[in-house]
């Protein structure tokens, strides 16, 4: 018997944003979904505008695993991740043994299709997982969208340094995300139509 799978239908046990206070609550499965979906638009709109040739099924399928360690971690937030290079590297030591943890719960012949997927280290994605990252970031942005549009402002410092951290980035699929499609977030399900 093996439990993989049973394992990562648990993401939907772990909840993001601990440390803030929410209007809706956000667990790391349905996180890993909408990465999943932006890292695909990022990866298409690079192809099509941008004259990229990016896998974008793969860049969809890195980001719904890009969180899974976080199964056995929890959602460390961004702020305690960083809080110093010390706590940094102990966390991505604890994220390599989770990655380990659950390759294991895998029948042998399975590891080598998961654990890139898992480990996300593999040069041949770096363009693929630049884009999963921007997504993840993405993602924040439209939960901070969200929460501000639902008159929460506990999220507004995190809408700001999380905009400037796309900027960063310089990607021009990411702009053009943020400028064609992020103002939809804002609007209600009557103005969407």
């Amino acid at each position: 018997m093996y439990h993989f799978f049973a394992k990562l239908s648990r993401m939907r046990y772990i909840m993001r944003w601990g440390l803030m206070r929410n209007v809706r609550s956000e667990n790391l499965c349905e996180h890993s979904w909408e990465t999943a979906v932006l890292a695909h638009a990022l990866a298409t709109l690079r192809n099509r505008r941008f004259g990229g040739h990016v896998d974008a099924q793969r860049a969809a399928v890195l980001a719904l695993y890009h969180d899974a360690p976080e199964i056995l971690t929890g959602d460390l937030p961004t702020p305690v991740k960083y809080a110093s290079g010390a706590i940094h590297a102990a966390y991505e030591k604890v994220e390599r043994e989770a990655q380990r943890n659950l390759l294991g719960l895998l029948p042998a012949d399975l590891r080598e299709d998961y654990a890139p997927l898992l480990r996300q280290d593999d040069p041949a994605d770096g363009e693929l997982l630049q884009l999963v990252k921007a997504a993840d970031k993405l993602s924040a942005l439209i939960k901070c969208v969200n929460e501000r549009s639902m008159g929460n402002s506990e999220f507004s410092r995190a809408e700001e340094s999380t905009r400037a951290a796309l900027a960063e980035m310089k990607l021009p699929e990411v702009n053009l995300f943020v400028r064609e499609f992020l103002p939809s977030y804002s609007l209600t399900l009557d103005e969407q139509i």
